[in-house]
């Protein structure tokens, strides 16, 4: 299993929306397809109606989704933890 990034754009009420899902999956194709039926059993989105515009193959230490964090969590602690960005102070 790969950590993905899948982004694209999709009707949430009356107007489309960009959305951005991290997630654990076997390929692209099913990182693709698990995106699909998520938005259409949360949100009652039709699949035709996703525009699905990127899938890419993230490091597992940059997300912060639980789900993947959850999934390579013995490899990220092998490799010294998780990729924080900087905060910036207010």
């Amino acid at each position: 299993m790969k950590a993905y990034r899948v982004s694209g754009t999709a009707p949430f009420g009356s107007q489309r929306q960009h959305f951005s899902y991290d997630l654990p999956a076997a390929d692209a194709d099913a990182a693709t397809h698990k995106v699909y039926s998520t938005l259409g059993s949360r949100h009652r989105i039709m699949r035709r109606a996703i525009k699905i515009e990127n899938v890419s193959e993230i490091d597992p230490r940059i997300s912060t989704e639980p789900a993947v964090l959850h999934h390579f969590r013995d490899e990220i602690a092998a490799q010294g933890g998780p990729i924080t960005v900087a905060a910036e102070e207010e």
